[in-house]
């Protein structure tokens, strides 16, 4: 057996060891990934970790230019696991107020309140006085994620290393790794993307939806206060949200930007020189919250949204991006990462005691299914609606946007989806 690298492999409160035989082997050391084992190891389940990074980059990853909205469900579970305390709470940044526009022309925007704000009434007393949800940068969170998986007893993490193979049986799964070892386990978890080499590897099919477009996400300065506001904008050939962040001390208020444009425009604005970037996202914005300063490195993503067609094979199991790659509009991706790991965690834990029981993973695929397919489905819907301006779909807009603005049930039932409370 190959001998891992020094500081690659750790067990919490064990020896490092040259093989370890888990209960669950984990492909995929992201925010799904590192969630999923810590509710396993609370169950008492052994977990190992296979992550294709260096430890360096869990310990310490790099700002990707995510701002992740998380719904209050969210927020609870990273509490329940020691995860929330683990972020700055500077750096936590509360919404107040979601607000939607199409277009110069695109009637009044639909404007969604915390409850039990003066604007909005509220028949959820639980929820009056509460944001809408938490605006946390990616990056953090997968740190403080890490910080608790690297003290958490019965977890190892296994990195620089990747899953190239498995077969299941019966009664367990054996893994094979890139470094030749072979781990056997009793249930194999896909946490490794939209682009799943383990969803691959168990021939699962899956929904692939490509928006033909790119995403550009970074940091802008700007002294207009944005007040604590999320601006989803979608215009003419162009789709910009503003996402308010914490302020860091600076002069001025922070928004994250995340531009959806053609491939080629995203392209040559990533590499446009300062003065030319925020002279254009100015301009792109209507300057409604003054002059835009680049404060952050550019990062480029495509536009694919990802529905695998089952969430389960013989002792597998799919979670985060690997069964729903969400489009961003809705903010959702990162709150069903997180519920999905916890649906199955709680469905083999209610079932016989094996982690891979066949019943227990059909029904997480079905609460799982339950709770994003409508979800996905409109997304994408709203996504190509907003996004074409030929046709109806202009007068479409405008007049749907009329519609839910007077419509105070559906403004209600929206609000309430998007704080997701426990």
């Amino acid at each position: 057996m190959t001998q891992p690298q020094h500081g690659d492999v750790h067990q919490a409160g064990q020896p490092q060891a040259d093989f370890v035989r888990s209960d669950v082997v984990i492909a995929g050391g992201g925010p799904a990934g590192l969630a999923a084992a810590l509710s396993f190891a609370r169950e008492g389940w052994q977990v190992s970790v296979v992550e294709k990074a260096p430890r360096s980059v869990l310990e310490a990853p790099a700002f990707d230019g995510r701002e992740i909205a998380l719904t209050h469900h969210t927020v609870h579970w990273l509490k329940q696991h020691g995860v929330w305390d683990e972020i700055p709470a500077e750096a936590v940044c509360p919404l107040e107020v979601a607000r939607v526009e199409s277009g110069r022309l695109g009637g009044p925007p639909l404007i969604f309140h915390a409850p039990g704000a003066p604007q909005e009434a509220s028949s959820d007393e639980a929820l009056d006085g509460e944001p809408l949800g938490y605006l946390v940068a990616n990056h953090l969170i997968r740190q403080a994620l890490y910080r608790v998986v690297s003290r958490t007893e019965g977890i190892t993490l296994l990195c620089r290393t990747g899953v190239t193979g498995y077969q299941a049986s019966r009664n367990d799964v054996q893994v094979q790794l890139s470094d030749g070892r072979v781990m056997q386990a009793r249930l194999l978890v896909g946490a490794d993307g939209r682009f799943s080499r383990i969803r691959e590897m168990a021939g699962i099919g899956s929904i692939v939806h490509d928006f033909g477009m790119s995403i550009l996400v970074c940091r802008m300065r700007h002294l207009t206060p944005h007040d604590n506001t999320a601006l989803q904008w979608f215009d003419e050939r162009q789709t910009i949200a503003l996402l308010p962040v914490a302020s860091d001390g600076g002069i001025g208020d922070i928004s994250s930007l995340v531009l959806t444009l053609p491939p080629d425009d995203i392209a040559r604005l990533r590499v446009a020189e300062d003065d030319d970037f925020n002279a254009e996202i100015t301009r792109r914005t209507d300057e409604r919250l003054g002059l835009l300063r680049v404060m952050s490195d550019r990062i480029t993503y495509p536009l694919k949204a990802v529905y695998a067609h089952r969430f389960h094979a013989p002792r597998v199991a799919l979670i985060g991006d690997a069964a729903v790659g969400m489009h961003p509009i809705t903010a959702h991706g990162f709150n069903f990462g997180i519920r999905g790991q916890e649906t199955l965690v709680q469905e083999l834990s209610a079932g016989p005691g094996d982690p891979g029981d066949a019943a227990s993973l059909q029904r997480f695929e079905r609460r799982h299914r339950r709770a994003t397919f409508p979800l996905f489905t409109a997304t994408n819907a709203i996504a190509v609606a907003y996004t074409r301006d030929d046709g109806p779909f202009p007068l479409a807009r405008r007049a749907g946007l009329m519609l839910a603005n007077r419509l105070a049930p559906f403004k209600k039932a929206v609000t309430r989806m998007l704080m997701d409370p426990v």
